[in-house]
């Protein structure tokens, strides 16, 4: 069977989050004073939090607002949990690799209910089922197996991440079942998506805004935590609770249980 060519904008997005990573490896950013030991780049990633924070309030959020105007409540609902539904793949694929059976076979049987009886996902009867949506990704799986974190890195459009979560999130982008679709399927859907996921947390970038003397501060040390939370399972300190759901990676992810961007 012929294999359609993906575009190369899309099919380079794994490679330019794995060469910004390299990039920013090698660059001898200038930082503050009092420099965070777990961001040595922070010179290069401000500049590049900045850069993304301008697209973001001309270009996404705009349009993320105007998307919620436009469309009802339960629609934006029905794709959520459409975009969940295809994420439980990847979950399921690190939940197995990570050696959890029991959740990877929940995963398992969460995608089969979904897709069958959820029409294709639109619907979530899984979790009332009581089959819970699981949080994985591959670079949660890399710190499973010991690979240590690297610096923290801001990516260009994917927001913050680490050198270990950014390839972990060029492998998730690269295994999604959407990307193997026609082109002239998977390119809406992916945009669908990001617009979908964007407009889900603009209540936390407006609490953001009102809350953080330094945004970027804020955003870098809730991203830290959450990751190193997530990896050790929960176990430890609980997070704070700001009244809001915040992105694990701050990329875009599958939707209300629903919803990863960009690492």
């Amino acid at each position: 069977m012929h294999q359609t060519q993906r575009p190369r904008a899309l099919k380079s997005l794994p490679a330019l989050a794995v060469s910004m990573v390299l990039l920013s490896t090698v660059s001898g950013c200038a930082t503050g004073p009092k420099p965070n030991p777990s961001d040595p780049l922070e010179g290069l990633n401000r500049a590049t939090y900045q850069f993304n924070d301008v697209l973001d309030r001309t270009i996404a959020k705009p349009i993320a607002q105007g998307y919620n105007a436009v469309t009802p409540g339960p629609v934006r609902t029905m794709v959520n949990n459409f975009f969940s539904n295809i994420g439980d793949t990847t979950v399921m694929a690190n939940d197995l690799l990570q050696g959890r059976i029991a959740d990877g076979t929940s995963d398992l049987m969460r995608i089969v209910m979904n897709s069958v009886f959820g029409i294709g996902g639109l619907v979530d009867f899984a979790t009332p089922a009581g089959l819970p949506k699981h949080d994985q990704d591959f670079g949660l799986t890399l710190g499973h197996w010991g690979v240590p974190s690297g610096p923290y890195v801001v990516l260009p459009l994917f927001g913050p991440s680490t050198a270990r979560d950014a390839v972990g999130f060029a492998v998730d982008l690269e295994a999604s079942p959407t990307s193997y679709l026609k082109p002239a399927v998977r390119n809406p859907l992916f945009a669908l998506n990001f617009v979908s996921s964007r407009a889900r947390y603009l209540g936390a970038t407006d609490l953001l805004s009102a809350a953080a003397l330094d945004k970027y501060s804020f955003t870098r040390d809730a991203y830290l935590g959450r990751r190193q939370y997530q990896l050790t399972g929960g176990k430890g300190e609980a997070l704070p609770d700001y009244g809001v759901d915040v992105a694990p990676s701050g990329k875009p992810t599958p939707g209300p249980a629903p919803t990863t961007l960009p690492n």
